[in-house]
């Protein structure tokens, strides 16, 4: 069982890391699209409602996308007072029942309702209210439920590392 663990561990790993160099190349476009929107609002008085709805999009994606990405990294919002102090088990406990009980349901009710409003979103080919606004706003509506599948992926991992250090025999105390 531990074995079918560590290739799922693996694997998810893998998925993650090639989704995060992805989600990079989105903050490196931000940063550009913002620089070309400041010089022509400053420099040329010039703005479009489709290019700052695009940076608010691919801020959207790098966080739902990249979210994943920080979870496998541990990189992820935690209050973080007495976890540090803890030995690897009990991190494992704490991390364990977290993820279980917390982060995978969360994750399944956004994955659900995320669909619902996206799959809204494309029957009604909702578009941008704004003039020269983006059209296809169900695009960035279906990223909301596909970057917690990731998250769930990744939250399916952390609980199976979770199990992985629990039952590693070699870092038990031994018994007397």
């Amino acid at each position: 069982m531990i074995g079918i663990f560590k290739q799922y561990i693996a694997g998810v790993d893998w998925l993650t890391e090639r989704l995060g160099a992805v989600v990079s190349w989105l903050t490196a476009l931000l940063v550009l699209l913002i620089g070309y929107d400041v010089i022509m609002r400053y420099l040329f008085n010039s703005s479009s409602a489709g290019i700052y709805e695009l940076e608010w999009h691919l801020f959207s994606m790098i966080f739902l996308l990249g979210a994943g990405y920080a979870l496998k990294h541990d990189r992820h919002v935690r209050v973080d007072v007495f976890y540090h102090r803890m030995s690897k088990k009990q991190q494992a406990w704490i991390n364990l029942i977290g993820t279980l009980f917390l982060l995978v349901p969360l994750s399944v009710i956004i994955i659900k309702s995320g669909f619902d409003f996206a799959a809204n979103s494309f029957r009604l080919q909702e578009t941008s209210p704004d003039p020269g606004g983006l059209p296809a706003r169900f695009l960035i509506k279906s990223v909301i439920p596909a970057g917690f599948v990731f998250v769930f992926l990744q939250a399916l991992a952390w609980i199976m590392k979770s199990i992985v250090t629990l039952t590693d025999r070699s870092s038990n105390p031994p018994t007397e």
